[in-house]
């Protein structure tokens, strides 16, 4: 069962609430940045030019990708972040337009490269990265772990509805007392007639408590340890089992759109069909989530570039001291920086993609992919925040929304010390996640 609030508690006052009023006076009226513009006077989010040669088929995807940001992202997004609201039509409707599968191949669909998978969530996280999350999440993670873990028969059942939107996938894996530490999970699985009993608690997971609102069934991949061999395993559940309980975390500053759940699991029945037979040690679970760090490089790239492309818009329109910020030294100065760490970020991921493609990558480049691209994405936020000054903390205008998101991205997936600690171990040979 869920919980379905969402609304978040209303502040009590005994003094009635301030009401808009029904027309601005036109002392207030600024003028309207655009900062969605496009066209040859729009500011480009490529200066040096990382993508011009692509592969026609990551081309188009990207393009697909781009169309879909614009057309119904950007429109109705803002109002959704500001409420807190899942956009459970654009799940959806990602489904309809084939961007939520992450390039994964399901029936009837074919495998994509990483590199036209990568591309979809650089586009999404461009205008929003809890779009972008929500393919990380439903494709990314609880389709990937079918696909390499499961059944012909599961995968079968389960990847077209997932990959066109008609269920809802979580991978719940984080625990309330374990986030960095995932290999310590306590949730445990205890092998009954007929199936598996799950007890235990996940937190901070994604899609977790989705199914009454999303209009749809629901299912989270659950990772839980093998109480007789001790080993993690696999469990495909659905999330109107009985003894499954999911929260929404509320009151989150970042990922808005994106409903997480805390997870409480009690005896719950998990019939044999449903346990992924691929899923048999930890390894396995790292298997699918070292697919998944260059997936959240891109979207932290694709942030960067809608934070870049923003100041250098208003930079152009916007009027101070009787010219253009644009005209002054100092914002060329901070819009050359900006530049300089976007083309680092691109290139890095484009050359971690072009080797994952060819079956090269390591688990080390592949940290530092996700090391690099967030950190570049972070500063790149905060010089567009400040260089939109008081306009920068208004969600209209976009790099609030970025500014505030990219704070759970450079967490999830691995905190930013985890990815130094395993690039650190590439370097030395010695592993120091302890004492």
């Amino acid at each position: 069962m869920t919980d379905a609030s969402t609304s978040p508690p209303q502040p009590t006052s005994s003094q009635p609430a301030p009401q808009p009023s029904a027309s601005r006076p036109a002392s207030l009226t600024e003028p309207d940045y655009d900062l969605y513009a496009a066209g040859p006077d729009a500011p480009n989010a490529d200066p040096a030019g990382v993508f011009k040669d692509l592969p026609e088929s990551a081309r188009a995807v990207r393009e697909r990708a781009r169309a879909f940001a614009l057309e119904k992202v950007a429109p109705v997004i803002d109002d959704y972040w500001h409420r807190g609201e899942y956009p459970a039509h654009l799940t959806k409707e990602l489904g309809e337009a084939d961007l939520l599968r992450d390039g994964i191949a399901v029936d009837g669909r074919e495998g994509w490269s990483r590199l036209e998978a990568a591309m979809v969530g650089m586009e999404l996280g461009r205008v929003d990265l809890s779009v972008s999350t929500i393919v990380g999440v439903q494709g990314g993670l609880a389709l990937r772990s079918i696909d390499l873990c499961g059944s012909e028969e599961q995968k079968q059942k389960w990847g077209p509805a997932l990959a066109e939107g008609s269920v809802a996938g979580a991978f719940a894996l984080t625990e309330p007392t374990h986030g960095s530490d995932s290999i310590g999970l306590e949730t445990m699985a205890t092998k009954v007639d007929g199936g598996w009993r799950i007890t235990g608690a996940k937190k901070w997971i994604g899609n977790g408590a989705i199914g009454p609102e999303f209009g749809a069934p629901a299912i989270s991949v659950v990772w839980a340890r093998d109480t007789d061999d001790g080993q993690v395993k696999g469990f495909i559940v659905p999330q109107d089992s009985e003894g499954y309980s999911a929260f929404h975390l509320k009151e989150k500053i970042a990922l808005r759109c994106l409903w997480q759940a805390e997870i409480d699991l009690q005896d719950v029945f998990v019939p044999e069909e449903n346990v992924l037979p691929g899923a048999q040690s930890f390894k396995n679970t790292a298997q699918v989530l070292f697919a998944t760090r260059l997936g959240v490089a891109w979207a932290a790239v694709g942030a960067a570039m809608g934070a870049y492309e923003v100041a250098a818009q208003y930079a152009s329109k916007r009027m101070q001291f009787g010219r253009p910020l644009a005209h002054s030294q100092i914002v060329n100065e901070r819009l050359a920086r900006m530049q300089s760490t976007l083309v680092q970020a691109q290139l890095l991921a484009l050359h971690c993609t072009e080797l994952e493609d060819r079956g090269e990558l390591s688990g080390e480049l592949a940290s530092l992919a996700k090391f690099t691209s967030t950190r570049a994405a972070r500063s790149i936020a905060a010089d567009a925040r400040d260089l939109l000054g008081g306009n920068g903390i208004l969600i209209k205008n976009r790099v609030a929304r970025h500014f505030a998101d990219i704070e759970a991205l450079h967490t999830y997936e691995g905190t930013e010390t985890v990815q130094a600690l395993l690039i650190g171990r590439g370097v030395t040979g010695k592993s120091t996640f302890t004492g």
